[in-house]
């Protein structure tokens, strides 16, 4: 096992590729009203949304720290890799890249690469998929990691939310909220740009900003092999739905994940959050769910 791939909690990966491709997760901690724990551990999606849904009610979130990494990566470069390979959450949403970093110079920056997605959930990902069959493959430390960049910065993340309060609230709005100003009312499509969430159209109504996140990844696709992620937050029904509007518009549809997103991104998106993720590099034939 020359070279080992990390990644953080926020990847959503499924359960199955990561015992499949023996991915290390490290867990982003997630704060609620009297306790906190570890994402997909000690606190699940569903905990969130209740928390949520209550009135003044409140959920945070913070990195894992550089000593999880550290374990993290020590466990794997014990267990007989070279090198580790550790592909995260956009550095513009989250600290996690900074504190692996930091972890990397504390166990070697010869032995420990770190990438930052610049993207987030399976956006992060389809980056770790591929950074784990390149390494699977027998490719070296410098592909591995060039492969997870490219794959990172060849996607396209898109969701809708019910409300923007929650991003606002945990300061992850950025720029989005300039372009919105205060018509917070508004059910905007929007996507991840250069790390930061970005607005893409304005539109009055869920349903309508459902059909624009459908239109757009159906222009992003084309007819060329993708394959796609569908998040959501407490919406599994309306996440069904998408995807299988997604099956009919599609026609290079390799694989499509539906999953709830974890309770670090739920944190900040909210109940009845819809997402979509493109990858147009990936090329398994089989279409899960």
């Amino acid at each position: 096992m020359p070279v080992a791939v990390v990644t953080d909690s926020t990847a959503y990966l499924p359960d199955a590729l990561v015992a499949e491709l023996d991915v290390e997760v490290v867990p982003l901690y997630v704060v609620l009203t009297g306790r906190s724990g570890r994402e997909g551990i000690d606190v699940g999606p569903a905990e969130v949304a209740r928390t949520l849904a209550v009135k003044g009610q409140q959920v945070t979130t913070s990195r894992p720290t550089p000593g999880d990494f550290v374990a993290a990566y020590r466990r794997r470069l014990d267990a007989g890799a070279d090198r580790v390979v550790s592909v995260h959450l956009s550095s513009e949403l989250s600290g996690t890249w900074d504190a692996a970093r930091t972890a990397a110079g504390q166990v070697g920056e010869h032995l420990v690469s770190v990438v930052d997605s610049r993207t987030a959930a399976m956006g992060t990902g389809f980056a770790v998929l591929a950074a784990a069959r390149a390494a699977a493959a027998g490719a070296g430390a410098a592909e591995v990691a060039a492969t997870a960049q490219r794959t990172a910065d060849a996607g396209s993340t898109l969701f809708v939310l019910d409300t923007l309060d929650h991003l606002r609230r945990g300061g992850r709005i950025g720029p989005a909220a300039a372009a919105l100003g205060t018509a917070l009312a508004v059910r905007p499509v929007l996507h991840v740009r250069d790390g930061r969430i970005v607005a893409l159209e304005k539109v009055r109504t869920t349903s309508r900003a459902v059909a624009k996140l459908v239109q757009r990844v159906a222009d992003l696709c084309g007819d060329q092999p993708v394959s796609l992620a569908v998040h959501h937050l407490a919406a599994q029904t309306r996440a069904d739905a998408l995807a299988e509007q997604l099956r009919q518009r599609v026609p290079g549809l390799r694989d499509l994940y539906v999953s709830e997103l974890g309770a670090a991104i739920g944190a900040h998106v909210g109940p009845g959050a819809l997402g979509v993720v493109v990858d147009p590099t990936a090329t398994p034939a089989t279409v899960a769910s």
